[in-house]
């Protein structure tokens, strides 16, 4: 074993040995500097947590790590192969474990023996304690809940349980619930009719509020609530807000709290809903359970099957399936979106299949599946719509191939119609916009959308972008009319949150603005020179994407293999689609080695 001061010299053995960071290294040199240890196992396995918080990992699993070393620190057999032996025994002298205020922390049970860094472990307490003191509370139920679910939920004529409704019955009797299930399963619909439950049987006006991770899905919480709402009593849509915000905004509102003062001001509230609850990392799941008081009923919607949170944890997944909230959380499971027999269902379906390989079912699929180019109607018309199957696929192996340029013109053709109104031609002046057109353009660009898994390489987010641009004869400077963006950052002074898309367009006055739509239904002007955080999103990742539904998904698969091709990532990109799904995949294998791939969050949240 390579002795310790050339680990710290070095200042991690061979630099090409394995993936760890200068980070990781930097945390194992500073703990040693501190606390000197002489057994080098110590300075692995702290580099190792900070490798696995990084990945996104709540903590180190060490028994998972004697057994699937590689699997788990997502590390080629070979990289593996230069980990000490018996990192498990060696957790137990960890000098830097020791005390209330240690750096690391290690925790071992009937499930195995995890190593966290503090922060890490700190969350996942304070979402443990929050929950077990919520579930303790008694929550007070009208005596007449199964007579008013009658009224909400007429019997199934087939005789299938409603899981709408037993949601909903969870939910009214606990201060805490999850209800998962895929797109379409109706949560949303589930939720008004327990929000329309919950203020016909309260004693005074509910406070309540709704919220979701992103701008974006925030936006289109506030969308569906509103139309769920119509199908309602005009007195209860009168007591059931439509505004979601997103939880950075919630509780940054909240976090009114002098710089010496650590204790945790909470929301003055009766009912709290999120939505797409997947997103949540362990840290902010941590701060939202701090946020609403333990007396106010928690919801959380989401896809339990989607990716997780770009930070680390996998908070959602976890608590779905582990034995915490076992009785507090409902999966939908009946899909009014996608048919029974619908490609995109079934395409879905095998995606997340929990068998041991399903490459035959998907091999299946795409054998049945059309050519997405050779499927095109003859006459491209935009007045009538020519019948077109809902799931097709494409092998092209270049982005700059002339087929495809022909259809992605085809995919946003409406839009590419809309906008030629106010484009400059043989120097004729283009047309100012007015707030009704920049909202029919900004609908008709999220007809079709393109969805990569990674951001650089031949089929990454930078390159189709610039190739999207060139096919549909736009970006001709960094400015142009029809230019795409999306925000990257929050920015509270303009009110535009990560991932809200907008379209550069001449305003009313014919000067160059950008284009968002507003909370209440009109448009936002906003100057290009005011927007620091913004990039073209003609083309998006697929994490971008969670949140949002398109009519047409092109979901681009690239031709190397990725650690960030994975199931979740193929069953969310592919589920984005609403209508119809292109999935373009120039390596079978690829494909099929990315929907084998489950992924591994470590964490004490599932036990």
């Amino acid at each position: 074993m390579t002795v310790l001061k050339d680990l710290l010299r070095q200042p991690w053995g061979p630099a090409h040995a394995t993936p760890l960071t200068g980070l990781d290294t930097a945390l194992a040199n500073l703990l040693h500097s501190k606390h000197p240890s002489d057994d080098p196992r110590h300075l692995w396995l702290a580099a190792l947590t900070s490798h696995q918080w990084g990945r996104g990992h709540a903590c180190l699993d060490l028994t998972a790590l004697q057994h699937q070393a590689a699997a788990w620190l997502g590390w080629t057999n070979e990289q593996a192969a230069v980990l000490p032996t018996d990192l498990h025994t060696a957790a137990r002298t960890l000098p830097w474990t020791q005390g209330d205020a240690s750096p690391l922390v290690l925790t071992e049970d009937a499930q195995g023996v995890r190593l966290y860094l503090r922060r890490a472990w700190t969350a996942e307490q304070t979402i443990r304690q929050s929950i077990v003191q919520r579930l303790a509370l008694p929550c007070e139920v009208t005596a007449d809940l199964q007579q008013r679910l009658d009224v909400l939920f007429p019997p199934i004529s087939n005789g299938e349980p409603d899981r709408q409704r037993l949601a909903c019955e969870v939910a009214a009797q606990h201060r805490i619930t999850l209800i998962t299930g895929g797109p379409g399963t109706g949560k949303t619909t589930t939720v008004v009719k327990l929000l329309s439950l919950l203020v016909g049987t309260a004693a005074h006006e509910l406070q309540i509020h709704l919220a979701a991770p992103t701008g974006k899905a925030a936006a289109r919480l506030s969308e569906s609530i509103s139309n769920a709402l119509t199908q309602m009593p005009a007195d209860v849509q009168k007591r059931i807000p439509t505004h979601a915000q997103t939880l950075h905004r919630l509780l940054q509102t909240n976090n009114r709290s002098h710089h010496n003062d650590q204790r945790v001001h909470q929301l003055a509230t009766d009912v709290v809903l999120v939505d797409e609850a997947s997103m949540i990392d362990l840290e902010m799941m941590a701060r939202l359970l701090q946020t609403v008081p333990p007396t106010a009923r928690l919801v959380l919607l989401g896809d339990k099957d989607q990716l997780a949170s770009v930070e680390a944890g996998a908070v959602m997944s976890q608590l779905c399936t582990g034995s915490l909230l076992q009785h507090q959380t409902v999966t939908l499971t009946h899909s009014h979106r996608f048919d029974v027999q619908s490609g995109i269902g079934q395409w879905a379906r095998a995606v997340n299949a929990d068998v041991v390989d399903n490459t035959p079912a998907l091999q299946a699929l795409w054998n049945t599946a059309p050519d997405w180019l050779a499927s095109l109607p003859l006459q491209q018309s935009i007045d009538g719509e020519t019948p077109e199957p809902d799931v097709t696929r494409l092998q092209l192996t270049s982005a700059s191939d002339a087929k495809l340029a022909v259809g992605l013109r085809y995919g946003w053709r409406h839009w590419l119609a809309l906008l030629d109104a106010h484009r400059t031609h043989n120097k004729q002046a283009a047309q100012p916009c007015n707030d009704a057109q920049a909202l029919a353009l900004l609908k008709a660009f999220t007809e079709f959308c393109v969805l990569c898994a990674v951001r650089e390489g031949p089929l990454g987010v930078a390159q189709l972008n610039a190739h999207i641009e060139h096919a549909l004869g736009l970006g001709a400077s960094t400015w142009y009319v029809g230019r795409p963006v999306m925000v990257t950052r929050n920015d509270y002074a303009l009110a535009l949150m990560n991932g809200d898309i907008g379209l550069c367009l001449p305003g009313p006055d014919g000067v160059l603005r950008v284009a968002f739509p507003a909370a209440d239904g009109g448009v936002r002007w906003v100057m290009p020179s005011r927007l620091d955080s913004v990039e073209t999103v003609f083309a998006m990742t697929v994490h971008k994407s969670q949140g949002s539904e398109f009519a047409h998904v092109l979901l681009v698969i690239p031709a190397q293999e990725s650690p960030v091709l994975t199931r979740e990532l193929v069953y969310t990109g592919l589920t984005r689609a609403r209508q119809r799904l292109t999935l373009w995949a120039p390596q079978l294998q690829v494909l099929w080695k990315a929907c084998a791939r489950r992924v591994l969050r470590s964490g004490g949240l599932s036990d």
